[in-house]
């Protein structure tokens, strides 16, 4: 991953790709500041979930800001944020879509013989272990409930 990530950005480089390059850049500082992090905590540097967990969670930063500019008026702004979110999207693997997500979360309250809203934990870490970085835990999170509910 990294090393996509950095034949990515020399290539934006080449191109004069300014948003690309800005974006590609803001992604590997995320991820040498939680190297940085782990490293003085004593851990090892950041496995590839967990840059695919911090592509997600930077996807979501922006999202919430690109409707944070729609509100406000600020077209111009919003329109940055999502063409940031496009190039972070680039390197995720395929996400599921709103069927297959409820599928996975059927298949998970069923194998986890799951009965109560007090069990939505074990579900979910099933499906964190299945579906790393393929999916919304958010939205997965709110199908569990209703299932168990």
């Amino acid at each position: 991953m990294r090393e996509h990530l950095t034949d990515a950005l020399n290539a934006a480089v080449k191109q004069q790709d300014k948003r690309r390059i800005s974006t590609l850049r803001l992604i590997n500082a995320a991820i040498k500041d939680r190297d940085i992090a782990n490293r003085s905590a004593g851990r090892d540097p950041v496995s590839e979930e967990e840059v695919l967990q911090i592509l997600l969670k930077m996807i979501r930063q922006r999202e919430e800001s690109a409707r944070t500019y729609e509100d406000n008026g600020r077209l111009e702004l919003a329109e940055q944020e999502r063409e940031e979110i496009a190039v972070i999207r680039e390197f995720l693997p395929p996400q599921l879509d709103s069927g297959e997500i409820e599928r996975a979360c059927r298949e998970a309250v069923e194998q986890t013989d799951s009965k109560g809203l007090r069990d939505v934990g074990r579900c979910m870490n099933m499906l964190k272990q299945r579906y790393g970085g393929k999916m919304d835990f958010g939205k997965a999170s709110t199908v569990v409930k209703g299932l168990l509910r």
